[in-house]
């Protein structure tokens, strides 16, 4: 046995977490804001295609750099807590033109970072094919997890899924040209997000990609003491996010896109990982226990997708790799021809 199998679960957990704050956390941005404009957007009534929001609402608007805005957005979904949403803005973009809307990337950062990650750590505000594309990097928490928390039974704040999948995707497409023809990606904690919001959402999203995300947290101890880990970052309770892994199995199956791989067979889906060890985009001698797990997880899951039929399964489990942004600026690049196909967008 190693000496970290021999620690105390609680100290197992917290030093599975502190391993990976320093890869996962954001550079600050290059660019600095501006005064916010002095205007304030409500959220607009409900339509047929999803559940009436309440109380969410645009109370400034900044913009950071070209192409790029930033929304602070009141939610009602988070107790009321104000948030940032980045949006990387499409040629043309016009928000007060309520006729025409954009096709819609949405793209989710990991645990440890926030709705800036994407354009901090990669070129993505450069990438000339996402021009004609509304890209939405909303926050999620530093380890949100794209989920309603359980707190024990009570529910509440915060409740990111509700946050991002009900109000904030009415406050978009009914004032901030974002249109109903969506695909969604993201990283590690994100990827586990875009994959539980394409299979927990029927119809919102058009694909999926997922890159080194926590695809399978019910894979085996070692996986669940390593999510549990993460979940007691900044000394929160973990039991409040899905609850006890054993008393509350159901939330957890709810929230493993292991066990909701039938929901996602019929779109196109992108899995990519590394297996953890030195890899061409690495430091000499770099390794990850976290991508070794998650490469582990992202195999789980692309085996139960064919297992149940899926037809539009593209994996990229490229060997050597760590869990580092350099591969994930790579991979996103990589997925982009699916994920604009599934727009319609030339690429």
């Amino acid at each position: 046995m190693s000496a970290t199998a021999a620690l105390p679960l609680r100290s197992r957990v917290l030093l599975i977490l502190a391993t990976v704050l320093v890869t996962l956390a954001p550079a600050a941005p290059a660019s600095a804001a501006v005064p916010p404009a002095p205007a304030t957007h409500a959220a607009a009534a409900g339509d047929a295609r999803s559940p009436e929001p309440r109380g969410a609402e645009v109370v400034a608007f900044t913009r950071v750099a070209d192409r790029q805005v930033d929304l602070s957005v009141r939610s009602a979904a988070l107790g009321g807590r104000t948030v940032k949403v980045r949006l990387l803005t499409p040629d043309g973009w016009n928000p007060g033109d309520r006729r025409r809307h954009w096709p819609t990337l949405w793209l989710l950062h990991g645990c440890c970072g926030d709705y800036t990650s994407w354009t901090a750590r990669t070129d993505v505000a450069a990438t000339d094919s996402l021009r004609d594309v509304l890209v939405v990097m909303p926050e999620a928490g530093w380890n949100g997890w794209y989920s309603d928390w359980w707190n024990h039974g009570a529910g509440g704040d915060p409740a990111w899924e509700t946050f991002h999948t009900v109000e904030l995707r009415h406050l978009l497409e009914h004032g901030w040209g974002a249109g109903p023809n969506r695909v969604v990606a993201g990283l590690s904690m994100g990827g586990q997000g875009a994959l539980l919001y394409a299979a927990r959402h029927p119809g919102m999203f058009k694909a999926a990609a997922a890159y080194s995300g926590s695809a399978h947290p019910l894979l085996d101890d070692e996986s669940v003491s390593r999510i549990m880990g993460f979940f007691a970052g900044q000394g929160n309770d973990p039991l409040r996010v899905w609850g006890d892994p054993v008393a509350q199995r159901l939330i957890w199956q709810a929230h493993d896109p292991v066990h909701l791989a039938g929901r996602l067979k019929s779109l196109p889906v992108y899995l990519s990982c590394g297996d953890g060890t030195t890899g061409p985009l690495d430091t000499p001698g770099a390794t990850s226990a976290l991508e070794a797990d998650f490469n582990r997880q992202n195999h789980a899951l692309a085996a139960e997708l064919e297992r149940v039929g899926a037809k539009h399964l593209t994996t990229h489990f490229y060997g050597p790799g760590t869990h580092t942004w350099a591969y994930w600026e790579r991979e996103l690049h990589a997925s982009l021809p699916m994920l604009l196909g599934a727009l319609g967008v030339d690429g």
